[in-house]
């Protein structure tokens, strides 16, 4: 039930905005993306650092300053809270990610989030074939929200940004932590519904591995 809730409230992110989206140039689409980030980030006070100083730093951005890095690449912007125990996913190497996350859309803020039940993850299937990421949401959620009962939802490419800078495994002490990564992704590096109606959205996600259970 609490699925079926999430889903319906995500189909108003969409109904909200088709009448004036038939009025609209992609342009004007643009512009109001352009504009719900800025705002975002300005209600948010987020102090946006470049790719350089995020590189020349160690991969890593200041939380208690609220840094976030712009990806020239991508138009992301990106929080690494933290990188997590374990090790990246490497060359060659596909595997399953429990994923907890946080979505907001930012021109209504409608948001879903699977953090409610603890025994109801995400499970992400991902691979990395030199430096390209690709995934599939293949349970949960997402996969509800954005796939459909018999097949699995692409994982957008927004969302992969965060992986080369980030370590998956599992705790397996009191002091060991799970990567997170807070995310500011734009149309055109999200979901379906993203690049159709030049959404940009928000994502707080948790990653850690399956494979040894």
């Amino acid at each position: 039930m609490r699925r079926i809730f999430y889903v319906l409230l995500t189909l108003g992110c969409l109904l909200s905005f088709v009448a004036c989206n038939d009025y609209e140039t992609y342009g004007d689409q643009k512009e109001k993306e352009r504009n719900a980030i800025s705002k975002f980030l300005s209600d948010s006070s987020i102090v946006v650092i470049s790719e350089a100083d995020f590189h020349a730093k160690g991969d890593v951005t200041d939380v208690s300053k609220h840094e976030f890095v712009y990806m020239n690449n991508s138009g992301v912007y990106m929080q690494i809270v933290r990188k997590g125990v374990g090790t990246p996913i490497q060359e060659g190497e596909k595997t399953t990610l429990l994923v907890r996350f946080f979505e907001m859309c930012l021109m209504d803020t409608i948001a879903i989030t699977n953090n409610y039940d603890i025994y109801d993850p995400d499970l992400m299937s991902i691979s990395r074939t030199g430096k390209t990421y690709t995934a599939a949401f293949i349970q949960g959620l997402m996969k509800d929200t954005y796939g459909s009962s018999t097949t699995t939802a692409s994982v957008p490419t927004g969302l992969l940004v965060p992986f080369p800078y980030i370590n998956v495994g599992r705790e397996r002490s009191d002091a060991d932590r799970i990567a997170k990564v807070r995310l500011i992704v734009p149309h055109s590096q999200g979901h379906a519904m993203a690049s159709s109606y030049v959404y940009p959205y928000y994502y707080e996600m948790t990653f850690q591995r399956t494979n040894d259970l």
